[in-house]
């Protein structure tokens, strides 16, 4: 059980550390992960899942597939270990470029 309680503390961190990085996100992400909006979040989890599969058309993106995964993690716990995992690796990821371009300048 500690585990499980563990691994819910870090998903939610993660999404607090993500509405840091975007302050404008901060109110829409927050709503959406109110219980209340499941019949609305899991469909567009779905579909932005399907979006980011077909990223070599034109609108579509890549970019859709994470959020997406991010999205149904609110509603599948069996995916917040893995999506908090990913989210962490990225943002360090991100950290590390940003810090090699800023001794670059």
């Amino acid at each position: 059980m500690a585990a499980k309680q563990r691994r819910e503390r870090r998903f939610q961190r993660q999404f607090e550390a993500l509405e840091r990085l975007a302050p404008p996100l901060r109110g829409p992400m927050s709503t959406l992960r109110q219980d209340s909006w499941f019949p609305i979040r899991f469909p567009v989890a779905l579909l932005l899942i399907a979006g980011g599969i077909f990223s070599f058309l034109p609108v579509l993106g890549i970019w859709m597939l994470p959020l997406g995964l991010l999205l149904l993690a609110v509603d599948l716990p069996i995916l917040r270990g893995p999506i908090s995992v990913l989210v962490i690796r990225v943002r360090r990821k991100v950290r590390v470029l940003a810090n090699r371009w800023k001794r670059k300048r």
